[in-house]
């Protein structure tokens, strides 16, 4: 089969389509056809040797933390499933890889997928998998966000930043969404109630807020500032500036700047795909590639300023 690896750390070019043996789902496994896998954070921070420490220095490398796809086969004691069955589901962020989403099979835990929602496409499903639950967790799980509080989204027009819009309107919060001007129509119609252009709007120009879901990473405690007296601060943007904000915070209890490790299992998966089934969650696709082009989707990431996804289509 074909898969996309790393086979050394660096710029967009070390990633090659290579040939591999097909893998085979042990017990508590599933092998899956992969159908689409989408671009994060995490896969640009691995093949660029930010987690060295997780990934190692034997290469390959596998890419690809997400995908959509159909159930191949299924090891032994693995219920709930069958070959055919449309899924959805993540790899393990912390564990090394020789093959990821970005390949045209994958195999993984069986709680580590859920059946994929209706009435998307697998482009359109993979775009939101990692985003999605990402900020579910933060919103839902480490923020304890509430109907009628206000939440800022920094970074709004991301993957993480547009479904944190959609499901913080979805949840009775008052929306402010900081991004680029050109982005407040979409925001706007995914439920943000202000836009503010970040590169004009200095946080001392807005708040205070009850939330703060930062995808940034930058400036954290500027922004911490802004939060109302029982305020709450996550952030998904890590960096080593950022650990440092974050653990210099704990001196501010509740009000201190958190963040968390996004490691979705089946729960957070049906949780998420019953919020686009409802249509308070959909997909925004900024780019479609085919495997043969992931370094140009890695490239369309790493450039910024696009709102919502690159995706990589494995099987047309």
């Amino acid at each position: 089969m074909k898969a996309v690896q790393i086979t050394s750390y660096g710029t967009a070019d070390v990633l090659h389509v290579n040939e591999v043996a097909r893998p085979a789902p042990g017990a508590g496994e599933v092998l899956v056809s992969v159908e689409a896998s989408s671009v994060n954070g995490h896969d640009v921070i691995v093949r660029a040797g930010g987690l060295k420490m997780v990934s190692g220095r034997r290469f390959p490398i596998g890419v690809g933390l997400d995908f959509a796809g159909v159930v191949a086969e299924t090891g032994a004691d693995v219920e709930g499933y069958r070959a055919g069955d449309r899924v959805w589901g993540t790899v393990h962020p912390r564990e090394r890889h020789t093959t990821g989403g970005a390949a045209e099979y994958v195999v993984v835990p069986a709680d580590r997928i859920a059946p994929a929602p209706v009435g998307i496409s697998p482009v359109e499903a993979a775009s939101v998998v990692v985003a999605g639950t990402t900020a579910l967790i933060a919103l839902r799980d480490s923020t304890h966000l509430a109907a009628g509080e206000r939440v800022l989204v920094r970074g709004a027009a991301g993957g993480v930043g547009t479904a944190a819009v959609q499901l913080a309107h979805a949840m009775g919060a008052h929306v402010t969404a900081l991004a680029r001007d050109r982005h407040t129509r979409l925001l706007t119609g995914l439920g943000a109630d202000d836009v503010f252009d970040y590169g004009f709007t200095t946080s001392d120009r807005i708040g205070p807020f009850d939330v703060i879901l930062d995808t940034v990473g930058t400036e954290l405690n500027c922004y911490r500032s802004r939060l109302a007296k029982a305020g709450r601060m996550v952030t998904v943007g890590l960096s080593a500036p950022a650990l440092a904000a974050i653990a210099a915070s704990s001196v501010y209890g509740p009000r201190r700047i958190r963040t968390f490790s996004a490691n979705p299992g089946t729960a957070v998966l049906r949780d998420l795909a019953g919020h686009v089934t409802s249509g308070a969650l959909r997909p925004v696709v900024n780019g479609v590639y085919p495997l043969s082009d992931t370094a140009a989707a890695h490239e369309a990431f790493e450039q910024g300023g696009a709102a919502g996804k690159q995706v990589i289509e494995v099987t047309a």
